[in-house]
C-alpha cells in the first residue's frame, strides 16, 4: 500500500465514522470488524517483511520542575515530573520511543505502578508481536490488564502505543500525520498555565509567560469560587485579547458549577473545562443545556466508547484532548473522528507532557487543525530534555516535528543519565 492508497483508506474509514468502538478498549476478545461492515479504528499497514517486537526497555525518570505546578507537589511528586520512557526495538533494528506520564494527583496512576504494569504484565506478552498489528497488540494488553469501566492503566499503555507509532512511521518513512493522510502546519500556538497560590502572584506569572511570547492563558480553578472569579477577571483585564480557558479539574459540585458558569462567562472566560466529576451525568447535561459557556470534558474521556456515550447524552460541547490520558494515539484519533462526526469542539491539552509525549500531541493537534491555543505546558514547567534537539518556544509557538514517526531524535545517553540520577526505585 502506497501513501495515496493508505490515505484513501483512512479517509474512507473516517466517512464510515470509525464507529466500531464498542468494546474496542474494554472487551478482551471482541473482533475489530462487525456485521455492519464498519471500519476498524486500527489502520492497516502494507509492508514487504514482517517486523516484530524483539525488545522493550523502560527508563523511569523524573524531569526537574522549574516552576510550581500543583499536581506535582507532595512528598513523592515533589521530586519532579514522573515519567516512564519506553524504547521498543524491532527484529530489524528499527527503534520506536514512547512515554508514559502518570500523575497520581490527577489520575491515580503512579510511576511505580506504571513500571510494575509494564515490566510484569505488558512487556512479556508483547515480545514477538507484529509491530504493524495495532489491533492485536491492544487486545493483548487489554486481555492482560482487564478493563473495568474503561481502559485500565491508559496513561501507562499510552507509552507503548506512542512507541509503536514512532516505530511504524520510521519503518514506513512517514510522519504520523502522513500515516493519517493529513498534513500539519509548521508550528502550534501555545497557552500559558496559571495556578497561583495567591492573587498577588498573577501579574508576575503572566509576565513570565509574556517574556516568552505568550498572550493566551489557561487557569486552574476550584474550589474557592471567590478566588477563581478574581483570578479570571484579573487575567482578562491584563490580557483582554487573549484566549482565556478555565479548568476546574472536577472540583465543583453541580450547584456551584451552574452558578459559576455564568459568572465565568461574564469574567471573559471562553470555555469551561472539567466542571464536574465525569460520572456526574445529569450535572453535565444541565451545564450544556444552560449554555452559559462551552462545556469541555477531560477526565473520564478515556476510550471512544464512553466518549460517544457522553456525546449522545449531550454532556459536552467538546473535549480537551490528551493522547497521554486515553491510551495513546490510537484512542485519541478515534475520539478526534467522533468530534468531527458530531461537529464538536476540541482543545489541545496535555499532562505537562515532556519530549516524546509532547511530540505526539503536537502532531495530532496540527493534523486535526487545532483552532485554539494548546495547553501543552511541558516547555513551561520542565527543566530538561532527552531530545537531541529540544523543543523551543518562540513567540508563544513551538514547532511541530516533521520527521518519520514522531519526528524527534531521542538521545539515549540523556535518557540513561536522567534515569540514573532521578529514579531510586
Amino acid at each position: 500500500m502506497d501513501r495515496r492508497e493508505f490515505s484513501k483508506g483512512m479517509a474512507l474509514a473516517t466517512v464510515a465514522g470509525l464507529m466500531d468502538v464498542r468494546n474496542v478498549f474494554s472487551d478482551t476478545v471482541a473482533p475489530m470488524s462487525n456485521s455492519n461492515g464498519q471500519a476498524s479504528i486500527y489502520p492497516k499497514f502494507s509492508h514487504n517483511t514482517k517486523i516484530t517486537i524483539e525488545k522493550i526497555d523502560i527508563f523511569p525518570v523524573r524531569y526537574p520542575m522549574v516552576m510550581r505546578f500543583k499536581f506535582f507537589e507532595g512528598p513523592v511528586s515533589g521530586g519532579g515530573r514522573p515519567t516512564v520512557i519506553i524504547k521498543i526495538t524491532a527484529n530489524d533494528g528499527t527503534v520506536g520511543w514512547g512515554e508514559s506520564v502518570p500523575i497520581p494527583r490527577w489520575s491515580g496512576e503512579t510511576i511505580e505502578g506504571a513500571v510494575a504494569c509494564l515490566k510484569n504484565y505488558l512487556i512479556p506478552v508483547l515480545i514477538g508481536k507484529d509491530v504493524f498489528d495495532l489491533e492485536e497488540i491492544h487486545h493483548t494488553m487489554t486481555k492482560e490488564m482487564a478493563s473495568d469501566f474503561s481502559t485500565t492503566y491508559p496513561i501507562t499503555r499510552a507509552g507503548i502505543d506512542l512507541a509503536l507509532y514512532d516505530l511504524i512511521g520510521k519503518a514506513l518513512k512517514q510522519n504520523v500525520a502522513e500515516m493519517l493522510g493529513r498534513k500539519t502546519p509548521d508550528d502550534l500556538l501555545l497557552s500559558w498555565t496559571l495556578n497561583p497560590k495567591d492573587l498577588s502572584e498573577i501579574e508576575g506569572l503572566m509576565q513570565k509567560g509574556r517574556e516568552r511570547g505568550f498572550e493566551n492563558f489557561n487557569v486552574k480553578i476550584s474550589p474557592d469560587t471567590k478566588f477563581d472569579l478574581e483570578l479570571c477577571k484579573t487575567v482578562k483585564k491584563l490580557a483582554p485579547n487573549g484566549f482565556l480557558w478555565a479548568d476546574a479539574n472536577c472540583g465543583y459540585d453541580v450547584a456551584t458549577a451552574l452558578e459559576m458558569a455564568s459568572k465565568l462567562a461574564d469574567a471573559g472566560v471562553a470555555v469551561f473545562e472539567g466542571a464536574l466529576h465525569p460520572n456526574c451525568i445529569s450535572g453535565y447535561q444541565q451545564l450544556v443545556k444552560q449554555g452559559a459557556l462551552p462545556i469541555i470534558m477531560d477526565e473520564g474521556c478515556v476510550s471512544p466508547v464512553e466518549v460517544e456515550e457522553f456525546m449522545k447524552l449531550k454532556m459536552l460541547n467538546g473535549i480537551a484532548m490528551k493522547p497521554s490520558r486515553c491510551g495513546g494515539l490510537t484512542s485519541a484519533i478515534a475520539q478526534m473522528n467522533l468530534l468531527e462526526k458530531y461537529n464538536l469542539k476540541f482543545l489541545g491539552s496535555g499532562l505537562t507532557d515532556p519530549d516524546i509525549s509532547l511530540a505526539a500531541s503536537l502532531i495530532l493537534y496540527g493534523a486535526y487543525n487545532l483552532q485554539h491555543p494548546a495547553a501543552l505546558n511541558g516547555p513551561q514547567f520542565l527543566g530538561t530534555s532527552v531530545l537531541k534537539e529540544p523543543f523551543k518556544v518562540n513567540g508563544g509557538r513551538v514547532r511541530i516535528p516533521k520527521g518519520p514517526g514522531l519526528g524527534i531524535e531521542v538521545d539515549e545517553d540523556k535518557v540513561k543519565d536522567l534515569s540514573a540520577s532521578t529514579w531510586k526505585g
